[in-house]
């Protein structure tokens, strides 16, 4: 039998779309700018799956001038506290210095009483009689109310307030402010408001927007599902190939590997052909809950994040920049349509 070669590279598609600003993006974040000023602490969320890509540099541009708490969300989907897991973090944490970061799954009471521990100090060192006030914000779908509503539980011992879903803007408004640490003589608490995710206005590869659905960060409609299974069946084989292992062999094939699942899980259409959309979007689904390993899909090291600073440094991208790119995009993938009716 061969030897089975997973590729080393994934093929770039400059078709995909590179922007999904919504509306309420915006809206949520010009009143996230103007609430600023009532705020003490601001808890920035992004996945560990992917802790490169799913930074907002919109948050540190326009929310500027608080102190920020950067909490890796999702640990659970991509830690398997391993030794690797370990250096990962310590890595990131480096790169963050002196600024606060944690890591946590809304699950891990340990984890979440971490950042409730953390919120406790601030909140005690500002010394406020009408208690603190903190924002959380963070990409489309990156564990927000989830996380809110953890800290609640943990903190406070009440229910969920926050609506938490599978695909991204469940959230679209700015909520009011709920209490998730009891106060004290000298104080009426610590309050934590729920926000809307934002995502980039624009993307600067096509391989960041296939991370960034895969996790979730935009709805499974805007790029195709069995495009999207291709991209995680090459981190598949990365990883470790096995972990598809009770569908099919080890294989650079979406459509033969689509097709073992289609059939092994009774995703078949009339006539038994296998739906091979409909497998894709199971496929996906179960890694985002973990069931086909757990891996990041950013690469974490010194370089790869120095790599990643330098990159926003220099692109300076706001958000009438990213709106005219998304336009030119628009008009070229039009002008090239018009030339391949020609």
């Amino acid at each position: 039998m061969a030897t089975f070669i997973p590729r080393k590279i994934f093929p770039a598609l400059n078709s995909l779309p590179r922007s999904y600003f919504l509306g309420h993006h915006k809206a949520g974040l010009d009143k996230m700018r103007t609430m600023l000023s009532h705020i003490d602490l601001v808890i920035e969320c992004r996945d560990y799956r992917i802790p490169l890509t799913s930074r907002n540099p919109l948050f540190e541009e326009n929310l500027a001038g608080r102190e920020r708490l950067i909490v890796y969300t999702k640990k659970d989907l991509a830690s398997g506290g391993q030794q690797s897991d370990r250096n990962r973090e310590r890595t990131i944490r480096e790169f963050h210095h002196p600024a606060a970061v944690l890591f946590s799954d809304y699950k891990d009471k340990t984890s979440i009483r971490k950042i409730l521990e953390f919120a406790r100090t601030h909140a005690t060192a500002a010394d406020s009689l009408t208690g603190s006030r903190m924002m959380i914000v963070g990409m489309p779908n990156v564990g927000k109310s989830s996380l809110l509503n953890a800290l609640r539980g943990v903190g406070v011992h009440k229910g969920k307030v926050a609506q938490t879903g599978a695909q991204p803007g469940v959230t679209r408004k700015i909520g009011t402010t709920v209490k998730i640490i009891e106060g004290e003589e000298s104080g009426e608490g610590v309050y934590l408001m729920d926000t809307p995710g934002v995502f980039i206005p624009y993307v600067p590869n096509a391989e960041a927007m296939l991370k960034l659905a895969l996790c979730g960060s935009v709805k499974d409609t805007i790029i195709a599902p069995t495009t999207l299974a291709d991209y995680l069946l090459y981190h598949f084989n990365m990883y470790d190939p096995s972990v598809y292992k009770e569908y099919e062999s080890p294989t650079n094939d979406t459509t033969q590997l689509l097709d073992a699942i289609a059939r092994k899980t009774g995703r078949l259409q009339k006539g038994g052909a296998p739906d091979i959309e409909a497998s894709a979007l199971w496929m996906i689904q179960r890694w985002r809950n973990g069931h086909f390993g757990r891996f990041p899909l950013d690469e974490i090291t010194h370089e790869t994040l120095e790599s990643e600073r330098k990159a926003h440094e220099n692109a300076g991208l706001s958000l009438s920049q990213g709106r005219k790119m998304v336009k030119e995009l628009r008009k070229q993938k039009s002008r090239q349509k018009y030339l391949n009716i020609l």
